[in-house]
């Protein structure tokens, strides 16, 4: 009976957990060999055979087209002298992408339509094309980046393009038929459910985190490698066989989850599809607004697949892609920190809100508002581009009646909130004034925002 022994072997170019499942499924194809402890942390493979190691020409061999280097002793990381051209490359690409977010989401686009649960389905369309370059793009657009890497990483050779566009092709069609069955189900239910704030902030704050790691891993953190949430090694392996459908269905199941992602825009049809009250426009209003958002989402995964093609490129794709990972959850973080009234990078466009928070002074007559029937009357119009004005002084303990004008909003922007001074929010109506009660009882300054945060102002309570 022949005795089994162990051998380390070092691999270079072995950069995520898919890169060890690969590893480990060629590995233990070849004769002898019994189990593979593959490890991205210290880029080792260990190998448990019977009579004779594999040679490492013959691993290198096996691995070429994966650009999988094996050898017995660790790799010599080589000083490459166009470094520094790279990362000014994947900083400028990856900048060029943010400001131009920015941009879209500061320009007022979405404010050319406003959406209704009476709305024809082609309005429907054009609010999930909008959904594809604003707010949506942070949370689904991270999701795509960092699954178009790991399929390319997981099936290098999967031959033609139209094979590689085929998990991008399913997570849209994932999308497109989830979106279409649940607002059937929405607009079946009508009125009974209702999402709270406090659950959508956890729920964005989490794939926020998750988000962060991602993209930390795509910049080659390997410290942070070992923290991947992952299913069990043998769920992964079966599914990641060839025989067992390659893993293909995972891009399908993704794009159908991703329905319960909160999107401003999203759970805006979400909810117009609630209110419809008619499952079958329900589940057309939640389908026409999945086809609006496919162009974007689209494009970016065949942009990640031509990159993906070259092995330089494809070094450079992933890591703009884990810094744009990283800026859409802190995007989205720092949106939750608005939403939840908390200082934020925001703080810097609110007039007064550091001194006011050190040091509550009384308000000159000049700076508070008139008081109509014993009420402070304060105005404001809402729009997709933010509040105007976006600052009020109010005095303690005297109530407050708010009237929001909405002079153009859609999304997240439809309703306010300001969680720390009353607990529920105060939706808009595109061209009606809504009003809102409330007496302030302490000295401070509040913030309030629409409900996902991405536009916010404040209050100014004093003596």
């Amino acid at each position: 009976m022949s005795q089994t022994k162990e051998h380390i072997y070092y691999v270079k170019g072995m950069h995520c957990a898919s890169c060890e499942l690969l590893i480990e499924k060629k590995l233990l194809e070849l004769k002898g060999v019994k189990s593979i402890e593959a490890s991205t942390t210290n880029n080792q493979v260990l190998i448990e055979f019977e009579n004779e190691a594999p040679k490492i020409n013959e691993l290198n061999k096996i691995f070429k087209q994966e650009n999988y280097t094996f050898s017995d002793t660790p790799p010599v990381k080589i000083e490459n002298v166009s470094e520094k051209n790279n990362w000014a490359i994947i900083l400028g690409s990856a900048l060029f992408v943010i400001i131009a977010f920015v941009l879209l989401s500061k320009s007022g686009i979405a404010g050319a339509i406003n959406v209704n649960s009476k709305s024809s389905l082609p309005a429907f369309l054009v609010l999930g094309l909008l959904a594809g370059v604003s707010s949506c793009a942070a949370l689904v657009g991270g999701l795509v980046l960092s699954m178009s890497k790991q399929w390319n990483e997981l099936y290098p050779n999967n031959g033609s393009k139209s094979k590689k566009a085929q998990p991008h092709i399913m997570f849209n069609l994932g999308r497109i038929i989830s979106y279409a069955i649940f607002g059937f189900i929405l607009g079946a239910i009508g009125g009974t459910i209702q999402i709270s704030f406090t659950f959508t902030t956890i729920l964005i704050i989490a794939v926020s985190i998750i988000m962060v790691f991602l993209g930390l891993q795509m910049l080659g953190v390997k410290k942070l490698r070992r923290f991947q949430i992952t299913m069990p090694k043998f769920i992964t392996r079966y599914a990641a066989n060839e025989l067992n459908f390659k893993g293909k269905y995972m891009p399908f199941i993704m794009g159908a989850l991703t329905f319960f992602l909160p999107c401003g825009f999203t759970i805006t049809a979400q909810g117009l599809a609630l209110l419809s009250g008619n499952p079958i426009q329900g589940g057309l209003i939640m389908l026409f607004f999945a086809l609006g958002t496919v162009p974007t989402l689209f494009v970016i995964g065949l942009s990640s697949i031509k990159l993906s093609s070259k092995p330089h490129w494809s070094n450079r794709f992933s890591k703009v892609a884990g810094i744009l990972v990283i800026f859409f959850a802190l995007f989205n973080f720092n949106s939750q920190l608005n939403a939840m009234g908390i200082p934020s990078l925001s703080n810097i466009n609110l007039k007064g809100i550091f001194s006011a928070n050190k040091n509550p002074a009384s308000a000159q007559a000049k700076d508070l508002p008139p008081i109509v029937n014993g009420e402070q009357v304060i105005k404001m119009d809402a729009s997709v581009n933010g509040y105007s004005p976006n600052h009020f002084k109010l005095k303690v303990n005297i109530p407050v009646r708010w009237e929001i004008t909405d002079t153009g909003t859609s999304g997240c922007t439809n309703a306010v909130i300001a969680r720390k001074l009353f607990s529920d929010a105060i939706n808009l109506i595109p061209g009606q004034t809504s009003v809102k009660e409330f007496t302030p009882t302490q000295v401070g300054t509040y913030k309030f925002s629409c409900w996902m945060g991405m536009i916010n102002g404040s209050i100014e309570v004093v003596n």
